[in-house]
């Protein structure tokens, strides 16, 4: 793999159920926790080599591996401690992880190499809601936002991961998403009246022409304050992941107006959704579909459900 000296990835991919194999210590209580047919060390070992190896085959088509990697569907810290160890990692690559309320343990993560970014701050952003089932009230809880702030050169560079929640039972979340935005929205309006760079990315379980998602991008008066090039995309028929018929993006990288200007270190120059021969479906039901790990109890072996996502950054010379 060669590495450029002229750009720089950001990416961000949706695993489909990175778990620790059932039966492991983490485990004894409940030996069938991932939900996954016999989901055992073998399944495990190969499941995280492929990760792996998803960044390789970025690397070798595009002369780099993203310096950081938002990442959903983790459960645990240690998957994360694993999979950096591996090429093309090689222990290069830091980690941010918060446990998260999820029901099923889900979480996301920021991987960042460790020679390029320094991280000064680190969070989960979480959310309950309250239920009230006629019964009795309790709350529920969802994946936590992961928010970020880290200094890249002499810039400062603001990073939320998100993993909002499903579509399901007839999208009975979408209030869920709609608020969890709106909150986010608000931190990042003060953000940018700092004129500091945000990226925010994610599994947004919304299409880029949903309301919530663009109403992100704007300030009260209605100036665009963040960029989304995968609403692009997404017009064009390119599509990171798939329900039934229906092609979706709700894999996406949204921005600040940083990454446009002279003076910033990075400028934008492209959105792609990475669909790498070695990633596609063997299946000719599913042609041009993700190679899955799972089709429901069915194990395939594959990489994911997603494909990911990235956006590729011009370094700026005149910076």
């Amino acid at each position: 793999m060669q590495n450029s000296d002229s750009k720089e990835l950001i990416a961000f991919y949706n695993v489909e159920n990175l778990f620790l194999p059932d039966k492991t210590p983490v485990h004894k209580q409940d030996p069938t926790f991932s939900g996954l047919r016999n989901w055992d060390s073998r399944k495990y070992q190969s499941k995280l080599s492929k990760i792996a190896h998803v960044f390789e085959l970025m690397g070798q088509e595009h002369g780099v591996i993203p310096m950081l990697i938002g990442l959903c569907e983790i459960h645990g810290q240690q998957p994360l401690d694993e999979l950096v160890r591996l090429k093309p990692f090689d222990s290069r690559y830091g980690v941010v992880h918060f446990d998260s309320m999820d029901e099923r343990g889900m979480d996301v993560a920021l991987l960042y190499d460790k020679e390029k970014f320094e991280i000064i701050r680190s969070e989960p952003i979480s959310f309950f809601f309250e239920i009230d089932d006629g019964n009795a009230a309790y709350y529920d809880t969802t994946r936590d936002i992961l928010y970020c702030k880290a200094r890249y050169e002499s810039k400062i560079i603001h990073i939320f991961v998100f993993h909002l929640p499903s579509k399901r039972e007839k999208d009975i979340n979408k209030p869920r998403r709609d608020f969890i935005l709106k909150e986010i929205r608000e931190k990042i309006l003060l953000l940018t009246q700092e004129n500091e760079a945000v990226v925010v990315c994610g599994d947004f379980n919304e299409n880029p022409d949903a309301e919530s998602l663009n109403n992100l991008r704007y300030d009260g008066d209605f100036n665009k304050i963040l960029t989304n090039p995968f609403a692009e995309l997404y017009t064009k028929g390119v599509f990171s992941a798939f329900h039934m018929k229906e092609g979706l993006v709700f894999d996406q990288i949204i921005f600040s107006d940083e990454f446009f200007q002279p003076d910033f270190p990075l400028n934008f120059q492209n959105a792609e959704v990475f669909s790498h021969v070695k990633l596609l479906s063997s299946d000719k039901k599913f042609v041009g579909r993700p190679f899955r790990t799972y089709v429901g109890t069915r194990y395939l072996g594959g990489y994911s459900d997603h494909f990911p996502v990235f956006i590729e950054l011009l370094k700026n010379k005149n910076e």
